[in-house]
């Protein structure tokens, strides 16, 4: 899609009209400027001339940070550390609705971009600071994803016994983005009442606290501290991996008494279904040492695309223990277009999923690849109202970068 399109586009979406300033890296910040862009916001990324995002430069498992968390938006690369810069900043403030930041506590005052000074300006500014902690004795602290992920019990309920294992993706990054996009859009609503804007704060820890729930109260029920996650005391019977015919896993849960049922029917077990220690799943979790030899004589009899076809059909939950290279191309996420093609950087392209909800009939696709570094520079100071002159003349002085038009 051309850029003019993608633009006529956004204007049909639900935050078609919402201008964002992002002043982030790495994965929670992006994170929640994407969702933003995706539901329709105008999201300008605010990088430091020359270099950009640092997030561009990183490597390993980290190198396609940027490009996959950055689509739909426009990028400006302005030298905040000069006052022509911050003044340039300023000068896009009165036509903003939202500005994100998520850099280390202190660094966006130190720059004159904090709330109190841009709010000062835009009185109607919804500012989102994602940090590592709410306010508080730790919000001076800097934090991480894996910091937080073992701060607060994720990592200790991930693995086995002794080997608190952080979770297999940057899921509090990423839910931190969530909460923050959750806090603005209650903003905005606010604000149609208020005619004001607001500081909102979403954090690490806080988040992953907020997953602690389940555990928290089971403790507080039982009286019982729960044990990490593979060594918990299960609700069903039956929920746990089994090798198949060739070797391959599957995950079953046989989590009701009509999925015991189908399961004993199809592999002609009436005997199971005839025994009364297993009536139903209290009995069948405190026989589980018995049940699940039984079961896993019967999966190791098929092949896994046996057993796909049997519990798709017989209605049994079931999943292959998949691995991140088999989603390119998993039916589901390909039907209806659902998959956004994406440019990485030397010429890689790849499929990744695109927004996970539906609304009506809205199409939350791609309009933007990821910026170049200042690609929209020019644009969004000519819409400012900077002339051409003006702006040959920041390029001139470094104040700006990116392709000059």
């Amino acid at each position: 899609m051309s850029e003019a399109a993608g633009a006529t586009a956004a204007g049909t979406l639900p935050l078609s009209g919402v201008r964002v300033l992002e002043f982030t890296h790495t994965i929670m910040g992006p994170s929640a400027g994407m969702l933003l862009a995706d539901l329709g916001a105008d999201v300008v990324k605010i990088e430091s001339a020359p270099e950009g995002d640092t997030t561009r430069r990183l490597q390993g498992f980290a190198s396609g940070f940027f490009f996959a968390f950055n689509r739909n938006k426009r990028s400006l690369a302005v030298d905040l550390k000069s006052p022509e810069g911050r003044d340039l900043v300023y000068r896009l403030l009165a036509d903003t609705d939202v500005v994100l930041e998520n850099f280390g506590p202190g660094t966006m005052e130190r720059l004159g971009c904090g709330f109190d000074e841009f709010s000062k300006r835009n009185p109607r500014l919804i500012y989102c600071a994602l940090k590592g902690f709410l306010s508080g004795p730790y919000e001076h602290r800097p934090a991480l994803d894996e910091v937080v992920q073992y701060m607060a019990g994720l990592a200790y309920m991930t693995g086995p016994p002794g080997q608190p294992l952080r979770a297999g993706a940057s899921v509090i990054d990423l839910m931190g983005g969530m909460f923050a996009v959750i806090g603005i859009q209650a903003a905005l609503r606010e604000r149609e009442t208020t005619g004001r804007g607001q500081l909102v704060k979403s954090a690490l820890f806080e988040s992953t606290a907020f997953l602690m729930t389940q555990h928290m109260a089971g403790q507080a029920v039982t009286g019982r501290p729960p044990p990490p996650m593979p060594a918990r005391e299960g609700a069903w019977g039956i929920y746990e991996t089994f090798k198949t015919a060739e070797g391959e896993m599957i995950f079953i849960g046989l989590t009701s008494d009509n999925h015991w049922r189908r399961f004993c029917h199809h592999f002609e077990r009436s005997d199971l279904l005839d025994n009364p220690k297993y009536a139903n799943n209290q009995h069948r979790v405190k026989e589980r040492a018995s049940i699940r030899p039984v079961v896993a004589e019967c999966v190791g009899r098929l092949t896994l695309a046996e057993l796909t076809e049997l519990f798709d059909r017989i209605g049994i939950p079931f999943a292959p223990v998949a691995k991140p290279g088999d989603l390119f191309e998993d039916p589901q996420l390909n039907a209806g277009g659902r998959m956004l093609e994406i440019e990485f950087k030397d010429g890689v392209k790849a499929k990744i999923p695109r927004l996970p909800i539906e609304l009506g009939t809205h199409d939350f696709g791609l309009r933007r690849q990821a910026p170049a570094i200042g690609q929209h520079s020019d644009e969004i100071l000519r819409e400012a109202g900077l002339d051409a002159d003006e702006v040959k003349a920041l390029h001139a002085r470094g104040i700006i970068s990116g392709p000059a038009k």
